[in-house]
């Protein structure tokens, strides 16, 4: 029994022991798009992880042209509540923490950048890229730079130049944001970066001084799960819009086909896939009433000929529509030009190309029942001075004539009156009309 209880402490007392040391490590994620609810949620999920872990650093190597505010707020709560210490690094060569990377950047432990990129430009934008009131426009500015100041003064960081690029909209390099004390180093690598940061102390948000020796520490990349990067996907304007647009044409057919299907089955899970993405972004609404008013319009070429006005129209809503959907504060959170006319130009071309099919289908004479008869020829069974019978596809029918014929004599149909037929000799047959008498 007391062989046991030893060899019990003896093994806990090495677990210890072996634990202590233990490699430390260093978590890493990469964010490489725009901030948004899926970035919010993957950034959240790598602090966890890295507490969890109990880490001696969280890596987030960023590049971003900005994004939406809300999500912003939510990374920097997690970042400053961060038990373990976040470093943010601007990189590679030729990136950027623009807008609402910035505010991101700032809010770091430990702020870097790579040689070749820059960072700024934190002046919030109306949704939707317009003009805004006086008032308005001072409350949001206001609001944006006393995020700003709370963050960097917070960090030890020059608020003054900060809050410069939240009301001048000022950017700098990596350089200048060094000078100015924006950032701590400027790195060409993270193992350049961990070089720098060897033996240097540094101020974290709750004013406690913390030193990091993470050279030679393994560095363990933290990806994102298969729906992270579902969603992600997905909170592409230009995929949502591209979804919508195919659900859309796919129930349209489906209700001009009932029973197929398919097309029912695709139309309602490519919308719901795009009203699930739509959800997370900042949608307008009437955006989506002026493309339901496009296929309202593609609908209506299919009953009245317009001859393309109708469809010119819808082509129109259409692409107006998707360039209004997302209502976002960057070019790149919402639908490109690009995308709005490859998806309205060709939904107008293939309306366009249904309805001259139909229209030609409506020209050409009906091939069956007594319309079939016109233009058949046939042989007089008796004279017709002017009425007599013809044999014409099998049967004897009543028929007259404007000129006399005799037995035997060909004739062509060329007018249905009810049951009796006017020919005239085959020779001197007319184009045929299509007009039916009953």
């Amino acid at each position: 029994m007391n062989n046991t209880v030893a060899r019990l402490v003896l093994g806990s007392v090495a677990a210890v022991l072996l634990a202590g040391f233990a490699p430390a490590e260093v978590l890493k994620i990469v964010v490489d798009d725009t901030i948004q609810p899926v970035s919010a949620e993957y950034c959240s999920r790598a602090v966890a992880e890295a507490a969890r872990r109990h880490d001696d650093a969280l890596l987030i190597q960023i590049n971003t042209p900005g994004g939406l505010i809300d999500s912003t707020r939510e990374i920097i709560q997690k970042i400053t509540n961060s038990p373990v210490p976040v470093i943010i690094y601007v990189a590679p060569s030729g990136s950027r923490a623009a807008s609402a990377g910035f505010f991101i950047l700032e809010s770091a432990d430990v702020a870097a950048m790579a040689p070749g990129t820059n960072t700024g430009a934190a002046h919030p934008v109306t949704l939707g890229g317009g003009s805004m009131d006086d008032v308005m426009k001072q409350k949001i500015e206001n609001d944006a730079a006393a995020l700003m100041r709370s963050v960097a003064a917070r960090r030890g960081r020059n608020v003054e130049v900060a809050e410069s690029t939240v009301r001048q909209s000022k950017s700098f390099t990596e350089q200048e944001a060094l000078s100015q004390h924006l950032i701590d180093y400027v790195a060409s690598s993270q193992d350049d970066l961990f070089r720098q940061m060897e033996g240097q102390s540094f101020k974290r948000f709750d004013r406690q001084q913390v030193v990091l020796n993470l050279v030679g520490q393994q560095v363990v990349p933290f990806g994102m799960t298969v729906k992270e990067h579902v969603l992600n996907y997905l909170m592409d304007p230009n995929i949502a819009f591209i979804l919508l647009a195919i659900g859309a044409l796919a129930l349209y057919a489906e209700f001009n086909h009932p029973g197929a299907v398919v097309p029912g089955t695709v139309g309602v899970v490519f919308i719901l896939l795009a009203a699930f993405a739509l959800n997370l972004l900042p949608t307008r609404f009437a955006a989506l009433v002026l493309i339901l008013g496009a296929f309202a319009l593609f609908a209506a070429e299919a009953k009245f000929a317009s001859h393309g006005v109708l469809t010119i129209g819808g082509t129109v809503l259409l692409t107006l529509g998707g360039l209004l959907l997302v209502d976002a504060p960057i070019p790149q959170m919402r639908v490109h030009l690009v995308t709005a006319l490859a998806v309205s130009i060709p939904l107008g071309s293939i309306t366009a190309f249904l309805m001259g099919i139909a229209l030609k289908a409506q020209r050409n004479k009906q091939v069956s029942g007594l319309q079939g008869l016109i233009g058949e020829a046939g042989v007089a069974q008796t004279a017709l001075s002017p009425r007599g019978k013809i044999f014409v596809h099998g049967e004897i029918w009543d028929a007259v004539s404007s000129s006399a014929i005799g037995p035997g004599q060909a004739v062509v149909v060329s007018r249905v009156d009810g049951m009796l037929l006017q020919v005239e000799p085959l020779a001197a047959a007319k184009p045929a009309t299509t007009a039916v008498r009953q």
